[in-house]
């Protein structure tokens, strides 16, 4: 599909240093690959620490400059970046199924989603107030203003490599921060295009740079980033384990920190429920991006009186999904990043098989048509008969596999589904008004689904709680994690 871009300059294949696009100094690259076909389509720098150092002292260099810029400036510079991003909407689509593999039309949708935030918060820009404060005595003035934390570092994941990207650096550069950024090591075509349209838009030299780097390298460039003193802020999405050694490094410097860790997310369909909705509800939350993103449902639990209605009409559904990879129109399930995703998805699946779950549809690999068996392909899965024991119950699958549990109460399944390390997304089904505020309040995660499967909004705050997490992105709250209250106070007014 890359050779189907009709801008071709939107595909870069250099690190973005101080408004220079540029690679790595040692000169080393790696591969990008696309997990349809198992084929290389680029090369990008495989960065290290000198790089990342010189990425911190572009973004240093250029935060004094930067930061004294009024909020409309900043906004207006924003409001050209989400232009571009809308205007080349095909084009970023296409390069986003290339190195990710998500359906075409999932993928258009995906740059429209990240292109809401950077308008969002273009116009949040300019909404930074701070406080007067009442003054406690006679010829004082108190006021609490809002200013820029500084240099932010912001590490992104594959699943949605222009969202996740796009929903940290707009709001950093809104609120007056310079950036540095690692996309992930599958993806970084996206981001460096998103990039290419940001220098476009008019963003100084510096404000925003961009590394790139392998599996391998990433912690060098990473570690570079949590000594330096500088990072004042770091944002990150990705796993629990990792987002633990990040905080821990970032204490050295006490940077502010925000994480959007693992999920492990109930769905619970009540007796009352709506059925049909509730298995729309599911098809939506949990088959988007072939089940890979953090709020996916990973435990479903259905009441035992409309277990056999629910999954019926679910089986029904998921056995018709169309999988392939973006260059087929019909496709709405494309490959799993790589072979580490399949194979953690057969082991959950063969796991629960030999503790006595049964395959209602699905449960195995698929062979790709265009290449030769070797994509990364896995057919969507119903599990029936799920049990707390298994490892799905208790690990993220990150896949297009749905295990049915059943409860018999309310007290029941909330126990159940609060029974995780985990607090990110939570889904309910019920036409009960009370059950509705009861279980809304006791469910233990950050974001909650009620008759809704589709959560993600640019003006709804995004985050989680317990190992999930913690700050939020998106919303007006979104701003406050990348600035920080200064109080002043003058006196000798009388």
């Amino acid at each position: 599909m890359l050779d189907q871009l009709a801008r071709g300059a939107l595909l870069r294949t250099a690190n973005f240093i101080a408004g220079q696009w540029q690679p790595a100094a040692s000169g080393a690259l790696h591969p990008v690959t696309d997990p349809a076909t198992l084929r290389p389509i680029a090369q990008v720098p495989d960065s290290d620490a000198a790089d990342g150092r010189a990425a911190v002292d572009a973004a240093a260099a250029a935060f004094p400059e930067w930061r004294a810029r009024s909020a409309r400036e900043r906004a207006q510079l924003l409001k050209r970046w989400h232009a571009l991003i809308v205007q080349h909407q095909d084009d970023l689509a296409r390069i986003v199924s290339s190195e990710q593999g998500k359906p075409l039309a999932e993928a258009r949708g995906e740059v429209l989603y990240g292109a809401s935030y950077v308008e969002w918060f273009a116009e949040e820009a300019t909404r930074a107030h701070g406080d007067v404060i009442p003054e406690p005595v006679r010829g004082k003035k108190l006021l609490a203003i809002k200013e820029p934390v500084g240099v932010v570092a912001a590490i992104t994941p594959w699943n949605f490599p222009l969202a996740m990207i796009a929903r940290k650096i707009a709001p950093a550069l809104a609120a007056g921060c310079t950036v540095v950024a690692k996309p992930a090591e599958d993806t970084p075509l996206t981001a460096l295009a998103l990039v290419a349209l940001a220098q476009e838009a008019g963003f100084p030299a510096g404000v925003l740079n961009m590394v790139a780097a392998s599996r391998d390298r990433t912690p060098a460039v990473v570690d570079t980033w949590l000594a330096d003193a500088r990072v004042r802020k770091l944002t990150f999405t990705g796993s629990t384990p990792v987002g633990q050694h990040l905080a821990r490094e970032s204490a050295t410097t006490l940077k502010k920190v925000s994480m959007e860790l693992g999920g492990n997310a109930p769905f619970i369909v009540f007796e009352d429920a709506d059925i049909d909705a509730a298995v729309e509800g599911l098809m939506v939350s949990k088959f988007r991006n072939g089940g890979q993103t953090c709020v996916c449902p990973n435990r479903v639990f259905v009441h035992e009186k409309v277990e056999g209605r629910f999954v019926d009409k679910l089986v029904a559904r998921v056995s018709a999904l169309h999988v392939g990879p973006a260059t087929d129109p019909k496709s709405q399930i494309g490959p799993m990043i790589n072979a580490r995703a399949v194979e953690k998805i057969e082991r959950h699946v063969q796991d629960a098989v030999s503790k006595g779950a049964w395959v209602a549809t699905g449960g195995r690999r698929l062979r790709s048509p265009d290449a030769k068996g070797e994509g990364h392909f896995y057919a969507p899965t119903v599990l029936a008969g799920a049990k707390p024991d298994m490892v799905l119950a208790q690990e993220e699958t990150f896949g297009p596999v749905v295990p049915i549990f059943t409860f018999k109460d309310e007290a029941e399944v909330v126990a159940a589904a609060n029974d995780t390390p985990f607090g990110l997304a939570a889904y309910f089904y019920t036409q009960d008004p009370a059950r509705i505020w009861r279980v809304a309040e006791a469910l233990e995660t950050g974001i909650v689904g009620i008759n809704e499967g589709a959560l993600a909004a640019e003006a709804a705050p995004f985050g989680g709680v317990k190992a999930s997490g913690y700050g939020r992105e998106g919303s007006r709250h979104g701003l406050d994690d990348y600035m920080h209250i200064k109080y002043l106070c003058q006196g000798g007014l009388q």
